[in-house]
């Protein structure tokens, strides 16, 4: 499974403006993007991954943040990319700004391949000079290319 699998370009946000300036707003836009993707109210979604932010923050440092959870009638992995070149709040376990949050809904019967799916993730934007291009990559489209360049070259 490839990342360009689950994500779409529609599902990329760029905010350059800094229109999203809070944790909140930037899971009501994630729980909006991927309402559609796992055909469940943006209620739900958004309800799930507040859930979720409540166990622990996903702010997991150097930037990222990767909100994630499972929904009983999902069908597949669907994930949403929202990227802040200004930097955001996320409550982070390095309590620095978050430029970069890539969030994951998918099956609740896939648990493998939702851990496969955050790990592909990870290995995406370890390397700092990818987080670089994509906290700062000028459209969704943009975007989306550097993760296919990454798919095509990833193991």
């Amino acid at each position: 499974m490839r990342l360009s699998d689950i994500i779409t370009q529609d599902r990329i946000l760029v905010d350059r403006e800094g229109t999203l300036p809070s944790k909140s707003q930037a899971l009501h836009a994630l729980a909006r993007l991927l309402g559609g993707a796992v055909s469940a109210p943006e209620e739900e979604v958004l309800a799930l991954l507040l859930e979720r932010e409540q166990l622990q923050s996903t702010g997991i440092g150097d930037g990222v943040a990767i909100p994630h959870s499972a929904l009983e009638h999902a069908e597949a992995q669907a994930g949403a990319l929202l990227l802040f070149p200004k930097g955001i709040d996320f409550d982070a376990i390095d309590g620095q700004p978050v430029h970069i949050v890539f969030g994951v809904v998918g099956p609740k019967r896939a648990t493998g391949e939702h851990l496969r799916t955050l790990a592909r993730i990870s290995r995406l934007l370890r390397d700092e000079g990818t987080r670089k291009l994509l906290a700062n990559a000028e459209s969704a489209e943009s975007a989306f290319a550097l993760i296919e360049s990454h798919d095509a070259t990833a193991k």
